[in-house]
């Protein structure tokens, strides 16, 4: 929905190419400098991933971080620029006890299905308009020595 009110413009236009297609790095590497992409404004992100396994068994991972900060010079010191996603396994909840639940950092996981290129959306994701910048880092988790071919565009709203 465009807000013609708004008194700041947004600093993105769609679609957002946040990896160019290209082969995903060697021996299973993440992409060591992701695109990141401004997402100021936007309450709403969509995924599109398109990936053409080199070899059977082709797989990538993918990790979408988030920044608070519109630029690395407003992090405060020792805080962290970007953020992973978290992934919860709720304890178990006994009366008259305090419950333990564990978090630690996640990424996903996409397994080919065949040789020809495929393409699936993942979201949306929302961000609420409290996110600044993203970058979805990738790295082929399937047959390591031969990496696919991956392209990433996202849609914002």
């Amino acid at each position: 929905m465009l807000n013609i009110w708004g008194a700041h413009p947004k600093g993105w236009q769609n679609p957002v190419t946040a990896r160019v297609s290209t082969a995903l790095p060697p021996a299973g590497a993440w992409d060591v400098a992701p695109t990141e992409f401004f997402t100021t404004g936007a309450n709403t992100m969509r995924i599109q991933f398109t990936y053409t396994r080199s070899a059977v068994g082709g797989a990538f991972d993918f990790q979408v971080q988030t920044s608070i900060y519109s630029v690395a010079a407003n992090v405060p010191t020792s805080a962290g620029e970007w953020a992973d996603p978290s992934v919860e396994a709720v304890g178990a909840v006994v009366a008259g006890a305090d419950t333990q639940s564990l978090v630690q950092d996640g990424y996903d996981t996409f397994t080919s299905s065949g040789a020809v290129p495929e393409t699936f959306t993942y979201g949306p994701i929302q961000l609420n308009g409290t996110i600044e910048r993203c970058r979805i880092p990738c790295r082929e988790s399937g047959v390591t020595g031969s990496p696919g071919t991956l392209s990433v565009v996202v849609e914002l709203f």
